[in-house]
């Protein structure tokens, strides 16, 4: 009963959210959907583990309800906007919001009449045989027939139109349901906004945030981190030293995570895309954190940056993770496996749940691991093991997910959402198995399909990248699927 009211509360949450900030914030709604379902989880959790009969203690109240609301006002601050529909020039259109707020704002056209010919002559008829023009309040949408490359294209017919209409206009490149390409002028509302001034007190006021919630984050995890090791919070009110036991889970937790998000950092900076630093979200329970997470502040202009800027950030954080993982593995302790084994129990994990797991732990522990063992895992094991899974909860292929815009960058938009639409099925079904993976399809569930696309979102990759992205693809299935009886008996585990 529970679970059920948790989903229809969490479905009408996420609707409210979606119609009510989406379009001013360029926070994820899926979010700040989290962070606002953040206090139901926490007392669904309660009541699934101690039935009706105990209620939870204040604090398990209060507490979370008071952060998920403070948290979530940050995190919609961060990306606050002004909604496009409400821009209005009053010179252009002829009135004076403040001496009539409730006029209706007029629609502004992109270019006027006379400037359709020189509209025109930005598409040669070798390149892109132009064949209708379609007028929008806020875009020009200019449709006809691709004649070359369509990198090519995309290049020649910007370097045309800045030429005439300087960065008035920003140049969208399109897939059409029809199969063919077609070209989106909109307003570059950036332009203006590129003052120095302005960009130094934003990069201070970032740098001030991103710190401010690093610090705030590694005291909530060390927190969480001392109960790992097994430290009581009644022990830390006599003897606070002992608070210092969670270091180890804290400091590779956050090196995990911060390691993931400065590789999708680096990489943007790298295609000269615009973007925030790292943004921790921290959290006094749970893991210490739900995460980390970087905004984009300009578009991005291609399917080839989409994918670099979006595998850089598992691939950085998987290999920050396995050194760590391998280290907590072998200093682990080896217990029997019992009814209380189970994916998400570190004192008793069974690590045959995971391909990749069973075969690290192989490594790190050699003759250690048999058939009857399970590992109760050392606070750096826990942090490497929630590495794979944010890891592999990245790589899902849905969506705003890295992994939705890994296979949007590998095979375009259109197929990109039946690839995240059958990735929510399998994963739907594997939870009916896997009782440990309801959670994440249920997240899945409200996480949109269409991802926003690239300035050029029709050139496709190379074959390198299209191997790369395989493999990030295989790299999930290591980490999600259970290890075979076959791979089992020649592990001997």
């Amino acid at each position: 009963m529970a679970f059920w009211f948790l989903l229809l509360l969490g479905l009408a949450t996420y609707l409210i959210v979606q119609r009510s900030v989406a379009h001013i914030t360029r926070t994820p709604v899926w979010l700040l959907w989290l962070v606002l379902m953040t206090p139901a989880i926490i007392l669904t959790g309660w009541t699934l583990i101690y039935g009706t009969q105990q209620s939870p203690p204040p604090e398990l109240i209060i507490w979370p309800l008071l952060i998920s609301l403070l948290l979530y006002w940050i995190l919609f601050l961060s990306g606050h906007r002004v909604p496009e529909n409400t821009r209005t020039d009053p010179q252009a259109t002829g009135t004076q919001p403040a001496n009539n707020p409730t006029a209706e704002p007029l629609p502004v056209r992109p270019i006027e009449p006379t400037e359709e010919t020189n509209l025109r002559n930005c598409f040669p008829w070798s390149v892109y045989y132009i064949q209708n023009i379609e007028y929008r309040p806020q875009a020009v949408i200019c449709r006809g027939q691709l004649r070359t490359a369509p990198q090519q294209a995309y290049q020649q017919i910007k370097t045309n139109i800045e030429g005439q209409f300087g960065d008035r206009f920003l140049l969208i490149f399109q897939e059409g349901i029809d199969g063919k390409p077609f070209f989106v002028l909109v307003p570059n509302t950036q332009a203006a906004r590129q003052n120095t001034k302005n960009r130094n007190l934003e990069n201070f006021t970032q740098a001030v945030t991103a710190l401010g919630l690093l610090l705030m984050t590694l005291v909530t995890t060390t927190l969480i981190g001392s109960q790992i090791a097994g430290v009581e919070p009644t022990q830390i009110k006599t003897d606070f030293s002992l608070i210092f036991n969670g270091l180890p889970y804290a400091l590779g937790l956050i090196t995990i995570l911060g390691i993931h998000e400065l590789g999708h950092y680096f990489t943007a900076r790298f295609h000269k895309i615009r973007s925030t630093l790292p943004y921790f979200i921290p959290v006094p329970f749970f893991l210490g954190t739900f995460g980390a997470f970087i905004q984009m502040r300009s578009p991005i202009p291609n399917r080839k940056a989409l994918f670099d800027v979006s595998i850089a950030g598992p691939i950085a954080g998987f290999l920050a993770t396995l050194p760590l993982l391998l280290w907590g593995l072998a200093n682990s302790e080896v217990v029997p496996i019992s009814e209380k084994t189970g994916l998400l129990n570190p004192n008793a994990l069974n690590p045959k749940y995971s391909i990749l797991l069973a075969l690290l732990s192989k490594i790190a522990l050699g003759s250690e691991l048999t058939t009857k063992s399970a590992l109760d895992l050392h606070p750096v094991a826990v942090a490497g093991f929630l590495g794979l899974i944010v890891t592999a909860l990245n790589l899902m292929p849905v969506g705003q997910l890295d992994g939705g815009h890994i296979v949007h960058a590998m095979f375009g938009q259109r197929t990109a959402v039946v690839i995240g639409q059958i990735s929510r099925l399998f994963l739907l079904i594997l939870s009916f198995i896997r009782q440990e993976f309801l959670l994440w399809a249920i997240l899945l569930l409200f996480i949109p399909l269409v991802d926003e696309p690239a300035l050029n979102d029709v050139t496709e990759l190379d074959n390198k990248r299209d191997v790369l992205g395989l493999l990030a693809i295989a790299l999930l299935l290591l980490i999600v699927l259970p290890l075979p009886e076959a791979l089992a008996r020649v592990l001997q585990i």
